[in-house]
């Protein structure tokens, strides 16, 4: 029997399982891909947010991908929390010598609130990470963060994707999710334009959506989709977890990554 694609995700660790390297893995496998992962940084993190949070070494994390990249190979890469300067420019360098697509998700700050990325490493996200990037997958925040362009309206995510397209990806997706109405979302690479909508879930338990959506995006990807494939499976396969996520402990409950499975029986 021959292997499934295989995905790579290079972030962090939610001890309570709803976002980074859990979401990713529970997504891959839900999508019929083999997920492998790369861990920058553990924290220690629930419904109420993030306690606490440890950066591994840059050698652990330099040896963690090429140990999977050299024997195992992959077919495309997703990034995640990356926590610092450090951390970004090695994971950048890393993934510009790797032959497969990268979905960077310019993780910044968490459905609470908390800061996942120092200040200090924006620059090199800038300069380093979003040039290597086949899809970059920015939230409003993020794009904010970055770039300085605050997106109040709809009419605003073509100017947020200029600002975002400006550092060298070759895509860009604005996830519109923050705004009201239908979860209108842009996907382009400068001259084609896909808009992607949903109806908006009237459901607070969300944690981890970014990073499922992204983790979907790189499974499309690894299968042999193209972009804009690749982006409209995952927003449908996200707007199906949103709809399904469920309560855990006392604050924001994670979306249900096996909600096909749940659908199917």
């Amino acid at each position: 029997m021959s292997a499934p694609p295989r995905v790579l995700t290079v972030a962090g660790s939610d001890s309570g399982g709803g976002a980074g390297i859990q979401a990713d893995l529970k997504t891959m496998l839900a999508l019929g891909v083999h997920g492998m992962s790369v861990i920058t940084a553990v924290t220690a993190q629930n419904s109420l947010g993030v306690q606490g949070a440890w950066e591994l070494p840059v050698d652990a994390v330099r040896a963690q991908y090429r140990c999977v990249v050299d024997d195992i190979g992959v077919q495309a890469v997703k990034t995640g929390m990356l926590a610092s300067a450090e951390l970004v420019e090695t994971v950048a360098e890393l993934i510009a010598t790797t032959d497969a697509p990268a979905v960077v998700d310019p993780v910044g700050i968490s459905k609470h609130g908390d800061s996942l990325l120092a200040e200090s490493a924006l620059d090199s996200v800038r300069t380093k990470l979003l040039p290597v990037a086949t899809v970059a997958t920015p939230n409003l925040d993020e794009v904010a963060q970055l770039t300085g362009v605050r997106v109040e309206s709809e009419a605003d995510l073509g100017r947020a994707a200029a600002a975002v397209l400006s550092y060298g990806p070759k895509w860009v997706l604005i996830k519109g999710g923050h705004l009201p109405g239908d979860a209108v979302d842009l996907l382009t690479d400068g001259s084609e334009e896909h808009w992607l909508r949903a109806p908006r879930h009237d459901n607070r338990h969300t944690h981890g959506t970014g990073c499922t959506l992204a983790s979907a995006i790189a499974s499309g990807l690894a299968k042999g989709q193209t972009v804009p494939e690749a982006v409209a499976a995952a927003k449908e396969y996200v707007t199906g977890a949103i709809a399904a996520g469920f309560a855990l402990g006392g604050g924001i409950g994670p979306v249900d990554h096996g909600w096909r499975f749940r659908a199917g029986a």
